[in-house]
């Protein structure tokens, strides 16, 4: 009897007897349940509260916009449960992961829920396509089952409990940890074949096992939980077969002399686990798939790793990983589309600091502070002292003003989405008729000219440049004028009922903005309908409007070194349907990223009318339910900004 037929007979005599326990307990469960529900609708009603952290006098954005959401009247359809414990850490066989869990009750069984990223990140379950946002089917070693979804807080949970049965997992609790402790299981053999510029790897286990991979350019690594080799002989010759047994301990085999040569490859076997480093011809990667008759894990090192996914991640929400073709080659796609009017899915920005505009953070620790559902990462910033170098407002509040009227990207709650260049045009206007230009708010770019901070900035300023001229207002009045000495030396408050001002450079006469001197101040967006709308995110250049190529780097003051580079993009637009699409490219087959004369035409392969580049290379950067989809996290930069996106899921009711 084959291990799938095995499973199913042994699935519908635990349903067979899940039922009668059900029946048994029915009068109890439903107490249980009303007494559940009764307490999670008063924590709920305590959380619907805007979340706001204080520092100092400066207000803190709220983590999600909840309450703007729960105050819709359309939930999301889907299953859910009420967690009874949740946490944000995943440990196998005393192995920590980053990945959310939750466990809940069923009638009187304990289920156990893990974020679909998660479970495919850390146990190796390949998450097969569907168009129903309520299941998920998966294969794993060869067993296809569909599992139940549940939608709680920022993540997509499926129920993995019958997988943690089935190989005789004990699961246990302990704080914010979810405890999966198993007999590791056995390798059997390891082999490999040559296959063009890359090669396989076969991995023959006694049974099922969770594994893991990453990878950088140089170099992929499997992380099998199983153990227990034994050696086996190593066929060395020249004449050899291109089949050959590994020698199963800690070597690296010989350095490659031609392309035709094996792959080098270093196994470290562990009590636990064991660990398997490869090393990757330019342009490859490592795909991982698994098989059952015998269990066996495939490792293949080939230039097109991209597995394609095409999943409905929740109503009217799509997820895609796919090859999309560009003249004579094709890109790796990782996409998110869904329409912007859909009340159940809003869009914040969000950064690494949620206390100051100085910071950076992985996008997927940015992703799981500010409680999103998925995120990517957003506009330019100074790598050196991480603060933003383009527009960042949030609920009608600039945190970093635009610059060089660079391309930018702005939504409301109703769905309506403009995407152009975007200048800010801010005037101070003297009690004795001076118009004095403020050239940046809130920003990190720095050039000669007066420069605007408010609180959204942080608590306080410090000096950027030698020798500013710091001018504090309050109540539009000039209230102090201060030195501001050496860069990065002294920090300087602000003020909480006003602004501070600093003159860089010796740009403007200190004797206009003297202590006492009344002023007012004139701000608009250009173009104007910008203004009207409470999100923006700004990052360039500007790639297509009403389906035109509109692509002008250098007219955005980008350097040309930029404008020819080949690298990772990030990319945010609007269909001809309406619909919103985030997505992240990544190196063709063998070569590099896109240019972004090649991003711009991408855009409109995928439907794009009006697109906008984000920050790129190492930046780019895709979140979905607490994990990176679209490449490897170490080899993802630190970044300083991103969007947000937000589900409202049943559990918000």
């Amino acid at each position: 009897m084959s291990m799938e037929n095995q499973y199913r007979n042994r699935e519908r005599s635990r349903h067979l007897r899940r039922r009668r326990r059900g029946r048994m307990s029915l009068r109890l469960g439903l107490a249980i349940a009303i007494a559940l529900l009764t307490f999670a609708l008063l924590i709920s009603s305590l959380s619907m509260a805007r979340m706001v952290f204080t520092a100092g006098d400066r207000a803190v954005p709220s983590p999600s916009p909840t309450a703007l959401l729960v105050a819709n009247d359309s939930p999301v359809e889907v299953a859910s449960a009420i967690a009874i414990e949740k946490g944000d850490r995943l440990s196998l066989n005393g192995k920590t992961f980053s990945g959310a869990w939750i466990q809940w009750q069923d009638g009187d069984e304990t289920r156990t829920g893990l974020s679909d990223t998660a479970a495919e990140a850390i146990l190796g379950l390949e998450l097969l396509d569907t168009e129903d946002a309520n299941v998920q089917p998966v294969r794993w070693f060869g067993i296809s089952q569909t599992l139940s979804v549940h939608f709680i807080d920022a993540y997509r949970y499926l129920d993995i409990t019958d997988i943690l049965t089935e190989i005789n997992c004990q699961v246990q609790t302990h704080e914010s940890i979810l405890s999966i402790d198993f007999s590791p299981p056995r390798i059997n053999n390891i082999e490999q074949q040559h296959q063009g510029e890359g090669g396989k790897m076969t991995i023959s286990l006694d049974r099922p096992a969770f594994w893991q991979v990453s990878q950088n350019p140089k170099e992929g690594v499997v992380m099998l939980e199983g153990s227990n080799i034994t050696e086996f002989p190593l066929d060395s010759s020249e004449n050899s077969s291109q089949s050959q047994n590994l020698p199963l301990f800690s070597q690296l085999f010989p350095s490659r002399k031609d392309r035709s040569a094996k792959l080098n490859a270093k196994i470290e076997p562990g009590e636990l686990r064991t660990k398997i480093q490869i090393d990757l011809p330019t342009g490859n990667q490592l795909q991982v798939t698994s098989t059952a008759s015998p269990p066996q894990l495939i490792v293949d090192v080939r230039p097109d790793a991209l597995t394609e996914r095409n999943i409905i991640v929740a109503p009217g929400m799509r997820w895609q990983r796919r090859y999309v073709p560009s003249d004579d080659t094709r890109f790796p796609v990782t996409s998110l589309e869904f329409n912007p009017r859909n009340p159940n899915i809003a869009l914040r920005p969000i950064w690494g600091n949620p206390r100051s505009m100085q910071g950076t953070e992985p996008l997927v620790t940015m992703g799981r502070q500010w409680q999103a559902f998925a995120a990517i990462n957003g506009g330019f910033f100074n790598r050196d002292n991480r603060l933003p170098l383009g527009a960042i407002r949030r609920d009608g509040k600039w945190f970093s003003g635009p610059i060089l009227n660079r391309g930018a990207i702005a939504w409301d709650d109703s769905g309506n989405v403009a995407i152009g260049r975007l200048y800010l045009r801010e005037t101070l206007v003297t009690s004795t008729r001076q118009r004095l230009f403020v050239l940046f708010l809130n920003s990190g770019y720095l050039q000669a000219g007066i420069a605007r901070y408010t609180s959204e900035w942080g608590a306080q300023y410090t000096p950027l440049t030698d020798n500013e001229t710091i001018v504090l207002v309050e109540g539009d009045r000039v209230t102090q004028q201060l030195p501001g000495g050496k860069a990065g030396q002294s920090a300087f408050p602000i003020p909480s009922g006003g602004y501070l001002l600093t003159i860089r450079g010796g740009s403007a006469s200190s004797r206009d903005l003297a202590v006492g001197t009344q002023v007012s101040l004139e701000s608009e967006t250009v173009p104007p309908n910008f203004g009207n709308y409470p999100q923006i995110m700004g990052a360039g250049p500007l790639l297509l409007q009403n389906g035109q190529f509109v692509l002008n780097p250098s007219g955005e003051k980008f350097s040309n070194a930029f404008n020819g580079q080949a690298a990772s993009r990030s990319l945010i637009g609007i269909t001809r349907q309406g619909t919103l699409i985030i997505a992240a490219i990544h190196n063709r087959p063998g070569g590099r990223g896109p240019t972004l004369n090649e991003l711009a035409r991408l855009a409109l392969r995928l439907g794009m009318m009006d697109a906008l580049n984000l920050d790129g290379g190492s930046s780019t950067s895709f979140y979905l339910g607490g994990q990176l989809v679209d490449r490897s996290a170490v080899t993802a930069a630190r970044v300083h900004n991103g969007i947000g996106i937000y589900l409202k899921s049943a559990n918000s009711r």
